[in-house]
């Protein structure tokens, strides 16, 4: 083998273990994981430290601490449920009952500590069928319900 193949041959070795190293620890820091809550209070120590968006309901009125920005509250979902902890101003919709999404990582103690501007709130459908007006023919009369 010539000098000039060796060296060839090192040069790519280097590039591809360097790149492999790039890009692992890009996607190793990024890596978010998806879950609700019932999925990782299944098995809360395998979730310990992993960065997660949490998805649940909020169970409850949210504790403010006087005179700041801590929040706590507990989010559900089929059962099972997790205390949150949260620094920071919270949208409209962040109320009992609403549907979170919340960014942060799992406790060792069991709680979960979002990340700054890490909760999400869905908004709520504005669809409600008991306030929808009665149904018309093309006529503009109102439908008939069968009954005479």
């Amino acid at each position: 083998m010539s000098q000039k193949a060796k060296k060839i041959g090192l040069t790519c070795v280097v590039l591809v273990v360097a790149f492999g190293g790039l890009l692992y620890s890009t996607l190793s820091e990024g890596t978010e994981y998806y879950k609700h809550v019932d999925e990782v209070m299944a098995d809360p120590s395998a979730w310990y430290g992993k960065n997660l968006q949490l998805h649940g309901f909020v169970q409850g009125e949210p504790a403010r601490k006087r005179d700041s920005l801590e929040y706590r509250f507990d989010v559900q979902s089929n059962g099972k449920v997790v205390r949150a902890y949260y620094t920071g101003i919270v949208p409209d919709t962040f109320k009992a009952d609403s549907e979170v999404v919340l960014k942060g990582r799992l406790d060792t103690d069991g709680t979960f500590h979002v990340a700054k501007d890490g909760v999400m709130a869905k908004c709520p459908s504005k669809y409600d069928p008991a306030k929808l007006p009665p149904t018309s023919t093309s006529s503009g009369t109102p439908a008939s319900t069968g009954t005479n």
